[in-house]
């Protein structure tokens, strides 16, 4: 186990958030199930974190159930959740959310 703990950053929350809201809108309750599958995703970080590739200078993980990457940080003690993004958007859009982001905002 790392012994790092897990911070999510304001954005990501939005950025989770804009996923549930999404999929809620596609069909009723599977909102829910984004939103449990991604949080089951972030806590298995106090595990595995940092054995993921790095992508726009974050480690990234890719979400088991949904189209979607978990961007993060680590310190020593921290497991810092960046973004959490849909991988269907084109790369540029993707880089322009890394714009002013990283694990100091928190």
């Amino acid at each position: 186990m790392s012994g790092r703990s897990i911070r999510l950053l304001d954005r990501a929350l939005d950025d989770l958030l804009a996923g549930r809201d999404f999929y809620e809108s596609l069909q009723p309750g599977i909102g829910a199930y984004f939103w449990d599958s991604l949080l089951s995703d972030i806590e298995s970080l106090h595990i595995h974190a940092g054995v993921h590739e790095r992508h726009f200078g974050f480690y990234r993980m890719l979400a088991k159930r949904f189209p979607y990457a978990v961007f993060y940080e680590l310190s020593a003690q921290y497991v810092t959740i960046v973004a959490a993004l849909p991988l269907r958007r084109s790369p540029g859009w993707l880089f322009e959310q890394f714009r002013n982001r990283s694990g100091e905002d928190a």
